[in-house]
């Protein structure tokens, strides 16, 4: 039987738009030689908050939220939300594009719906998972 493949929905206001966000999810999926449904949502500050309460206790603006799903015969459904306002401000501070930060926040989101995780503290940043996180980020370039 044939993988289901990748399905991409994209919700909300980013100057990524959908359909470059929906090439990014597709491309980390597959290179991970992986397949599923994936949500996701670009929202704004306030709402990031509240989703962030309601969902971890946590009352602050997150940057990238991911939650997965199994849905039948072990299928991956991942819903992923990206706070625009998060990204703008750290890619100010960075000096990368908005583009850039967005597509990475999009790559964090899919690899942890695809089970990848790294460290809460400093250390994130030498993490396998974040590593591979910016070997996909120069890809989708």
């Amino acid at each position: 039987m044939k993988p289901p493949g990748v399905t991409v929905m994209v919700a909300g206001r980013s100057p990524l738009g959908p359909e470059e966000t929906a090439r990014v999810i597709e491309t980390v999926v597959r290179q991970e030689h992986r397949s599923g449904i994936f949500s996701l949502t670009f929202v704004g500050r306030d709402a990031m908050r509240r989703l962030h309460a309601r969902s971890k206790g946590v009352s602050r603006t997150a940057d990238v939220l991911a939650f997965v799903l199994t849905g039948p015969g072990g299928l991956v459904v991942g819903d992923i939300y990206i706070c625009v306002w998060v990204a703008r401000r750290v890619a100010r501070r960075l000096r990368v594009p908005l583009r850039e930060e967005l597509t990475r926040y999009v790559i964090h989101g899919v690899l942890h719906v695809l089970g990848y995780d790294h460290p809460d503290d400093e250390s994130r940043m030498e993490s396998p998972m974040w590593r591979r996180q910016e070997r996909y980020v120069r890809a989708c370039r």
